[in-house]
């Protein structure tokens, strides 16, 4: 069902080379930007009658208008299952406490008496967040997005949501009752590289409803083509990654419990067929006892065939053997994990040791399924490897940081040769002539 990987022989290589050996999805973003530039550019000269027609092309669904109407929003709430709003109301109650103390403040540093410099932290002025339909539903998303944004102090939120056909072309109930609990009231039913492309460009208005304003940033997970359009339309607007396939990477010792590990493997590979579940460990006990594990929870299951099976026996999935701790801390740092679960003895001790990570969940009490919906913090998190160069969705995402220099004509004075002198050197002598120019000095006519 999922195969092995043993490196336990030669001394671990270094680099991309130890990164070629370990599991990893095929994800070509390159090769489906053939695919989406066509919409993209269909959705930019004809607005909403575009994203309407390929949403009945793609998701078998004509909508009446993208916008959904307030009383959708409204009635969804209302109709949603009170146990399911109790969830989601703490979900909301524990990420506003771990984003809230995100938030950064203005600083300002005196570089010299009469010059400083100050970084002021300033919102994004309007955000589009995307949340996927498909195999499964995810209010969740829901709120990992809308609530860094708020926090942030973000004015504009709109949301795009794929229609369904079993909801007369609305997004699913749960992710609009999870909107109407963050108070976000703009909602779009679109889905795919066209929902990227209206937010990128906007939609006029349909009639008496409000077309969708250009945003400045996107962000939200998605599949591969979400994370073509994101690659295409990337200096339009900003965006947070290009989210590939999810995945799990588990280094554990003789000390943990293979059913936790096996359990946790699962949860990962019920996601979609190209879900990873990788299992990094020392102990060739506890991969064996993985294993059965595996056949027994594996049989017990909701989503076998269509999921779960062919993400563990997957290209992606693998159980890596390795020497000790040591190593196994190396392979999971090559591998860059979007969730690393540390399942060892002194599991705090390791966990600080470890550089690359989405995520990281420590101990046998803190299963990455609790980071997808109630541990606070936020699971839109790097994918393919990128953990070693990017973080997860936070208010940080949300904010720009912009210097704001003052200095008086002193200040100036004193540091003016340096900069008359550093422009000269850089051949740029119209640099320095500006500044020159504030004191009278001899500016240098052009030959």
């Amino acid at each position: 069902m999922i195969s092995r990987i043993d490196l336990r022989g030669e001394a671990l290589p270094e680099g991309s080379a130890l990164r070629d050996l370990l599991p990893r999805a095929e994800f070509d973003v390159e090769a489906a930007l053939e695919k989406v530039r066509p919409i993209c550019e269909d959705v930019r000269h004809h607005g909403a009658a575009a994203v309407i027609d390929y949403g009945e092309k793609f998701d078998g669904v004509r909508v009446p208008a993208l916008r959904v109407p307030a009383e959708a929003l409204a009635r969804a709430l209302d109709e949603l299952d009170p146990a399911v709003r109790a969830a989601l109301e703490e979900s909301i109650r524990r990420a506003r406490l771990v984003h809230r103390d995100q938030r950064r403040t203005t600083h300002t540093t005196q570089v010299v008496p009469g010059g400083t410099v100050t970084e002021k932290w300033i919102p994004v002025e309007r955000v589009g967040l995307y949340v996927p339909g498909g195999r499964s539903v995810y209010p969740s998303s829901v709120v990992m997005n809308v609530v860094p944004a708020q926090e942030a102090g973000v004015e504009g939120i709109a949301i795009a949501s794929p229609p369904q056909r079993d909801f007369q072309g609305l997004p699913h109930p749960t992710i609009l009752a999870a909107c109407a609990l963050l108070g976000v009231d703009e909602v779009y039913a679109a889905g795919g590289a066209q929902a990227i492309a209206m937010f990128a460009y906007g939609t006029a208005d349909e009639g008496d409803t409000p077309g969708c304003a250009p945003v400045n940033l996107v962000t939200g997970p998605g599949n591969i083509y979400v994370a073509a359009a994101k690659r295409l339309l990337k200096g339009r607007i900003g965006i947070d990654a290009e989210a590939g396939p999810t995945e799990i990477a588990i280094l554990a010792d003789s000390t943990a419990d293979p059913v936790h590990v096996a359990a946790d493997l699962v949860s990962q590979a019920e996601h979609d067929p190209m879900a990873a579940s990788v299992l990094v460990t020392d102990s060739e006990a506890l991969a064996a006892a993985t294993e059965a594990e595996l056949k027994t929870q594996v049989a017990a299951s909701k989503h076998i065939d269509d999921r779960i099976v062919p993400a563990l026996a997957g290209r992606q999935s693998a159980i890596v053997l390795v020497r000790d701790l040591a190593d196994g801390l190396k392979v999971v740092d090559a591998y860059g994990a979007e969730h690393l679960e540390i399942q060892t003895e002194d599991a705090a001790a390791v966990a600080d040791r470890v550089r690359n990570a989405g995520a990281i969940f420590v101990g046998p009490w803190a299963p990455v399924s609790l980071g997808d919906y109630c541990a606070g913090s936020n699971h839109v998190l790097p994918t393919g490897g990128c953990a070693c160069h990017s973080s997860g969705l936070s208010v940080q995402s949300f904010l720009r940081g912009v210097h704001i220099v003052d200095y008086t004509r002193d200040a100036l004075a004193d540091v003016a040769h340096h900069v008359v002198t550093l422009a000269e050197a850089e051949d740029l002598p119209a640099h320095g002539a500006a500044v020159k120019a504030r004191f009278g000095w001899k500016v240098p006519q052009s030959k």
